[in-house]
């Protein structure tokens, strides 16, 4: 089963509700993180998986919508494939990133190269 796109318009909607069932996952690096950031988001960069994917149990819950993030939606496509492979099946990925989210819902969020 494929992993699911959500546009920003949705990501700020699901950000609103503060549901407590949901994950944020922001893959992005450290770096970019300094650049620009959403509030409530987990940060697991994907160049470092290998670190942290030995404690997905306890990073993330199966149970629960994780909803990942990164600048233009290419790396939070590929953790949302490696978590379908690892048994997570209410996984989100969002269409065009944190980029397309300062273009279309908040310019206030800085954007960068």
């Amino acid at each position: 089963m494929p992993y699911q796109e959500i546009s920003v318009a949705e990501l700020q909607r699901k950000l609103a509700s503060q549901a407590e069932s949901i994950q944020f996952v922001d893959v992005r690096e450290p770096e970019e993180l300094e650049q620009s950031r959403l509030d409530g988001f987990i940060h697991l960069p994907l160049s470092q998986a290998q670190e942290w994917s030995v404690r997905l149990g306890e990073l993330l819950d199966p149970q629960k919508e994780i909803v990942v993030l990164c600048h233009h939606g290419m790396r939070s496509a590929d953790l949302c494939s490696f978590l379908l492979r690892r048994g997570y099946e209410n996984v989100k990925n969002v269409q065009g990133g944190i980029h397309a989210y300062s273009l279309y819902v908040d310019p206030s969020v800085p954007r960068y190269l």
